[in-house]
């Protein structure tokens, strides 16, 4: 089909194949576009070329017969669209045996087109469920699903010189947790682990070749000791680093503990009171407003221990205010003297702690990264499995993750 273009000085040409590169199918000839039931078929064929024999490799142009093919395509102007292809099947003179001939847009053994195809893949990156993509693309959920584990990442074979690493339930391959290794410098998913115990962890990083996991600088996790055994025995020139998140949160989890105890002194509407108001206890005192400085002034009055658990927490985000490691070292020492003056059995439970990870505490001033990327994917998957309503299979759960957060 041709169309007529104006140019200039009055003449027209005509514009040869705009039907083909309309549609974007290379190479095929439309023969009829119809309506059906609100659903779009395209007729189609395509033009006879030289084809080479896949059997001899002789050329060959001589057609054996044709055969149709229903093929699902994107959807065109709204509508299910369907591409009914004749296909034609070559015969090679050489040796005597026939074959079908090849089509750009078609993969072989496939009845979608590549386009289709590639639409699909790109709809996995987003956080959706594999029904939904089935439903937006008219197909059934099996073939929704095996599309998705033509997905395949394999396991990185370096690493970067900052690594992170933690835990999230996933509940997939038999294991409760798993484990996501990210880079936090460039914000980037490395792997995802199937499990969280220390022998799969260190089988894992033994894979790794030693050089590589020696140049690994900094190793970034939570307050865990299997995490650390782990990077004390794999990453020996690392420095470790623990989360800055989750060292505070030791802190508000013994201000929280203090109010909890205190809290069963009082009459029931105080209590009540005291509950509702904790998150004017946790905030910063600093960033409260007028209002909620009085009602913290009302309730520091209540009770003396609550007043000193607050005062702990205040003064252990004066540390937490560090510029460097020097200072930071200096305030963390304040802080232990501050609690063993207070003694509060909480704070003592947490002063053990940070006498115990004192020196990966006070790394993190010295490096700068921290988990919040990590963290922020976890949130992800979380997201993920809830839509997914979980997904057993963790070959799949994993590369999932990784199309749906891999740049």
């Amino acid at each position: 089909m041709k169309l007529r273009t104006p140019l200039k000085g009055g003449f027209v040409m005509l514009y040869p194949n705009y039907t083909e590169e309309m549609l974007g199918l290379k190479d095929a000839i439309v023969t009829k576009i119809e309506t059906i039931d609100g659903t779009t078929h395209i007729h189609l064929e395509m033009k006879l070329q030289t084809q080479v024999c896949p059997h001899c490799y002789y050329d060959t142009k001589r057609t054996h017969d044709y055969r149709l093919q229903q093929i699902k395509d994107l959807s065109l102007f709204g509508q299910v669209t369907w591409l009914n292809l004749r296909k034609r099947r070559y015969y090679c003179p050489h040796c005597g045996k026939s074959f079908l001939e090849k089509i750009s847009f078609l993969p072989k053994y496939q009845r979608i087109t590549t386009r289709m195809t590639s639409c699909i893949m790109n709809e996995f990156r987003k956080v959706c469920s594999i029904k939904s993509v089935a439903n937006r693309y008219n197909i059934s959920q099996s073939k929704a699903t095996r599309l998705l584990d033509y997905i395949s990442y394999s396991k990185p074979s370096s690493l970067p010189e900052v690594i992170s690493i933690d835990e999230f339930k996933g509940n997939a391959g038999g294991h409760k947790f798993q484990c996501i290794l990210t880079n936090p410098k460039k914000k980037q998913v490395l792997d995802i682990l199937e499990s969280r115990k220390g022998e799969d962890l260190y089988k894992y990083f033994s894979e790794i070749d030693k050089s590589k996991r020696d140049a690994v600088r900094y190793f970034v996790m939570d307050m865990s000791n299997h995490f650390r055994q782990i990077a004390h025995t794999c990453f020996p020139n690392a420095l470790i680093v623990a989360d800055k998140f989750h060292v505070c949160r030791q802190v508000t989890w013994a201000l929280e503990r203090v109010r909890k105890e205190e809290q069963k002194k009082f009459g029931k509407d105080r209590r009540i009171y005291f509950k509702k108001s904790r998150w004017t206890l946790l905030k910063r005192n600093a960033n409260l407003n007028e209002e909620e400085l009085l009602q913290l002034e009302g309730m520091l009055q209540i009770s003396s221990k609550i007043r000193d658990a607050y005062l702990l927490k205040e003064k252990f985000y004066y540390f937490m205010d560090s510029q460097n490691i020097h200072e930071a070292r200096t305030r963390l020492k304040e802080w232990f003297m501050h609690v063993g003056i207070v003694n509060l059995p909480e704070f003592n439970a947490c002063l053990d702690t940070f006498t115990r990870w004192s020196k990966e505490i006070l790394a993190a001033f010295d490096c700068g990264f921290s988990n919040g990327f990590t963290e922020g994917t976890n949130n992800k998957i979380k997201v993920l499995k809830r839509i997914s309503y979980g997904v057993k299979n963790f070959n799949r759960f994993r590369n999932r993750i990784l199309h749906a957060t891999v740049a």
